[in-house]
């Protein structure tokens, strides 16, 4: 899938917010990247690594602190970011209607992490 149109379903995917969540978005931003970086190897990890069981791709990420961790006393800092990876999401999905749906998840689950949700409380959504 071209980037563009990918990029389109993210923004689709916003704009769906319901307004009462999109008013509570600030300093966010999105980004759409291939894949996400190849992690640095250190000696001690050299070699490890559960034999026969699959790593999970990563789709995408939440950089940044969670709305209920801030302070008004906090400094302003530059925007929280949210980061899908499309090439990992394509390689799980088979059609662009599993794409769409993927997406819609990923960027759900990344903002469910910006309002302050752990992954416990996100499996049980």
């Amino acid at each position: 899938m071209e980037q563009e149109h990918f990029i389109r379903l993210v923004e689709e995917v916003l704009e769906s917010l319901p307004g009462e969540f999109r008013e509570r978005l600030h300093n966010l931003a999105v980004f759409v990247e291939d894949r996400p970086p190849l992690p640095k190897k250190s000696r001690r990890d050299a070699g490890k690594g559960a034999p026969g069981k699959p790593r999970r791709l990563v789709l995408g990420v939440y950089q940044g602190r969670p709305v209920t961790q801030r302070s008004v006393f906090d400094l302003p800092t530059g925007p929280d970011r949210i980061v899908l990876y499309q090439k990992n999401i394509e390689a799980v999905c088979s059609n662009e209607a599993e794409i769409r749906h993927e997406v819609r998840q990923t960027v759900l689950h990344e903002l469910g992490h910006y309002f302050g949700m752990n992954e416990d409380q996100l499996k049980d959504l």
